[in-house]
């Protein structure tokens, strides 16, 4: 019983290794122009409509306010300016069940009519050699038990059914990019993993995107990618070997929309999810920390020695420290975190070109990545502040008499 609720504990956090975590206050995100920019749209821009000739989107920071002693920024991303913000990072103690950290994040237009939610990531084991009230054990909200399955009998049997209200599925397609990405990933995690005692791991990945419609006639675009660990773990004490499963869910996001808004939705979700950002000094210390508890946990397991919680947390005390003096050296108003896509974050990039491919833009900042269903599009050369539009005659330099907005260049 020890052997399994020890790799329980490790293949769950390493099938949840690269969880980004966001936390965010519950009011709009505006920036300080904002109101002088709405108050130009009232007396100049009588023609053009927010929402249907153009979207203005302005880049949300959201904080991690738990594993710190003070709020750190974790990520961002871009939605449109008027809409709310609702996120929480969400951080499992060591030694307790699922151990590690994970995500809500939820984006909400005025009316209510359009929202983007990312869900937490989940996880589940299986082994066959144990029964189910055995593997029961060790369960938490996001870690279970239960039978390995592909991106597409999770969405329909359990994702759809169990978290989406059941809609009506119109339609699965599989989602390569998502694939591609979550492969490249599984490296790291294959190497921690067999340097713990794994004796061969091998994965197996899907990821699919969905068109959905509830019976109040919204209708919904769902991606999600489903990664399978298959472990070998030998037996120590008979000489024999065992293999134990854990399947993790990833990149569960949703987007609801009503009906006949599907192009708007298609082109906002590709700006919302293209244009994530992860603070790398944050992730950089919040990784080091839950590989140290890993690895810790390992000699625990191995010397059958609990794990001393005061080192646990000195562990942790080194790792902020060492963090909070990187986080402290950004600039404090351009982030260059956020000057380019890091290598991580490209996974929601490439979920979303399956539905939407992206193009890159140029202005003073750097290059940047927007839904190419957009024929034209400005920024204020700040990092935080976009418009889009499909409108050849708005220009919003005119239209808001504010020479700051520079229509971007198309470059490969």
């Amino acid at each position: 019983m020890k052997r399994y609720i020890f790799y329980h504990f490790l293949f769950c956090s390493a099938a949840l290794i690269g969880v980004v975590s966001c936390n965010s206050q519950n009011k709009p995100v505006n920036n300080k122009n904002n109101s002088t920019t709405s108050n130009k749209v009232k007396t100049t821009s009588s023609n053009y409509t927010e929402g249907k000739d153009y979207v203005e989107f302005t880049r949300a920071r959201v904080l991690d306010k738990v594993g710190f002693s003070q709020p750190v920024e974790a990520f961002s991303l871009l939605i449109p300016k008027t809409w709310k913000l609702d996120g929480d990072i969400m951080w499992t103690p060591p030694g307790t069940p699922c151990a590690g950290n994970n995500l809500r994040v939820k984006a909400t237009s005025p009316d209510g009519k359009f929202i983007f939610e990312m869900l937490p990531n989940i996880a589940w084991n299986f082994d066959p050699q144990l029964g189910p009230p055995n593997q029961s054990q060790g369960n938490s909200e996001f870690c279970s038990y239960g039978a390995p399955m592909n991106a597409e009998t999770y969405f329909k049997n359990v994702f759809a059914r169990k978290e989406l209200g059941n809609p009506e599925v119109i339609s699965v397609n599989a989602n390569p990019g998502g694939v591609q990405s979550i492969e490249e990933n599984n490296a790291k995690s294959r190497q921690e993993l067999m340097g713990y005692g794994a004796s061969q791991v091998n994965y197996y990945t899907s990821a699919i995107t969905a068109n959905v419609k509830w019976t109040n006639g919204t209708e919904g675009i769902v991606l999600c990618g489903i990664n399978i660990l298959e472990g070998t773990i030998p037996n120590i004490y008979n000489g024999s070997s065992s293999k134990i499963f854990t399947t993790s869910a990833s990149e569960r996001s949703v987007f609801v929309f009503p009906a006949g808004e599907r192009d708007k939705a298609t082109n906002m979700l590709s700006v919302i999810m293209g244009s994530i950002r992860t603070n790398t000094a944050w992730k950089k210390t919040v990784d080091e920390f839950w590989l140290g508890v890993r690895e810790q946990s390992n000699i625990a397991h191995i010397g059958r020695i609990k794990m001393n919680d005061d080192l646990t947390r000195q562990m942790g005390d080194n790792a902020i420290k060492k963090g909070q003096q990187n986080i402290s050296n950004m600039d404090a108003n351009m982030r260059s975190w956020e000057a380019s896509q890091q290598s991580g974050d490209r996974i929601h990039t490439n979920f979303v070109k399956a539905i939407r491919e992206v193009e890159n833009y140029r202005d003073e900042t750097g290059k940047i990545e927007l839904s190419s269903g957009y024929d034209h599009a400005w920024s204020r050369s700040d990092g935080s502040s976009f418009i889009m539009s499909n409108n050849s005659s708005f220009d919003p330099s005119s239209v808001f008499v504010d020479q700051s907005w520079k229509e971007m260049q198309k470059v490969e």
